[in-house]
């Protein structure tokens, strides 16, 4: 579904996302169809092709062929027009990322981290985002922007320094001002599940939707919730941490203090912990794939459990948030995620029962384990090109031109 424009003057900081989305969705299209998907006016429409083809972010495809007439001039994505850097940084790994325009990927750069904390990590990072570029052999200008994602929540009291998600020694660190003042170029900070959501908007399974969950399975389980095309990040930057949701009063102990929270069940740590329980010398997902392979019943059993509490988990995010359709992805291995979702099925009664639906209510993402990292690279993008109220609003009150 595209937005439509406004013909006011002042709002063209936002009709130029306007005219950005339409292509990147549907293009190749000519302008007299953006015109019309987008409700711009023609010379609107085409005063600001005129400015972004200059820009290097639009180019022009040739003309269509038809039967009659003068072919229109197509329109598309330019994807060397610019390029954003994407850095994941957790309590065990850095992976950075180059992509251009279109989200292919350039260079990829994973790097293991040992203690991770701010006065070795910064200097790390800065010195990835250069070498990845220079790799490239790019012009600095025509990179755009540094996404970086860690692993929430942010700045919460009894929260942000346990637990196997979390980073120690990062709270109250401005990590986009430091990193900034050191890469010299504008720098975003996002959790993983919200980067990864973002992500699936703008080039996975969910580019067409405007209202969607996505539960990010990882080390952890997080969220990410896209609502107008946008994403929600709450108050203080950390919505969508339902992994904290307790689901099983009395359950398992938390690091965060509860018991029985949804991600000592649903998560890779706890996949891991249960069949560690059981004597499975097991360290990564890609130990939990051969057990899936080898038909492990310590695994079935973990599988069996997970979805029951997802499944509850589901129904109250659907009668909560009405959402198009909920996105599973994350870090457990695919025959795993496969199984996990399957039993899953048949989902409990929810607002989402509709006959008319045009989206199963479950959708497995498209981006896999590389979906933080490119999440991440995307924030900047997602930042110049997607239209916003937020930013017709400040157009309108600052007058922009």
């Amino acid at each position: 579904m595209l937005l439509n424009g406004s013909n006011i003057e002042q709002t063209r900081s936002y009709n130029r996302r306007v005219v950005l989305e339409a292509v990147r969705l549907t293009g190749p299209i000519s302008r007299a169809e953006i015109a019309r998907a987008t409700s711009l006016s023609p010379q609107t429409v085409s005063n600001i092709a005129r400015e972004l083809e200059t820009l290097g972010l639009l180019r022009d495809d040739g003309r269509r062929r038809i039967k009659r007439g003068q072919p229109p001039k197509d329109l598309t994505i330019n994807p060397d027009g610019g390029y954003t850097v994407g850095l994941q940084i957790d309590r065990e790994h850095l992976i950075a990322v180059l992509v251009n325009l279109t989200g292919d990927l350039l260079q990829r750069r994973d790097i293991v981290v040992e203690d991770p904390v701010p006065e070795r990590s910064l200097p790390l990072m800065a010195a990835v985002v250069g070498e990845i570029v220079a790799a490239a052999n790019l012009a600095r200008e025509r990179v755009f922007g540094v996404g970086v994602v860690m692993p929430g929540p942010f700045d919460v009291d009894g929260l942000t320094s346990v637990g196997p998600t979390t980073l120690p020694g990062w709270s109250g660190v401005d990590v986009g001002e430091a990193l900034s003042r050191l890469v010299g170029l504008p720098v975003l900070v996002e959790n993983d599940a919200t980067a990864a959501a973002v992500g699936e908007r703008f080039y996975g399974a969910a580019r067409d939707l405007q209202h969607f969950y996505y539960l990010f399975i990882g080390t952890g389980l997080g969220s990410g919730m896209i609502l107008e095309g946008q994403p929600y990040k709450g108050a203080w930057g950390n919505a969508g941490e339902i992994g904290h949701m307790i689901v099983m009063p009395g359950g398992k102990d938390c690091p965060c203090g509860n018991q029985g929270c949804l991600e000592q069940y649903v998560s890779l740590h706890a996949a891991l912990q249960t069949l560690r329980a059981a004597g499975k010398p097991v360290h990564s997902a890609e130990d939990i794939a051969r057990l899936y392979d080898d038909r492990d019943p310590d695994l079935d059993g973990w599988i069996d459990l997970a979805a029951a509490q997802l499944r509850t988990a589901i129904t109250g995010i659907e009668n909560l948030f009405d959402p198009e359709s909920i996105l599973i992805g994350g870090y457990l291995p695919d025959n795993v995620m496969q199984a996990l979702m399957a039993r899953l099925e048949p989902l409990n009664p929810s607002v989402s029962n509709r006959r008319n639906r045009q989206r199963p209510r479950l959708t497995r993402a498209t981006a896999g384990t590389a979906a933080t990292a490119l999440g991440a690279a995307v924030l900047p993008l997602f930042e110049m090109m997607s239209p916003s109220l937020q930013v017709l609003l400040k157009s309108d009150r600052n007058g922009q031109r």
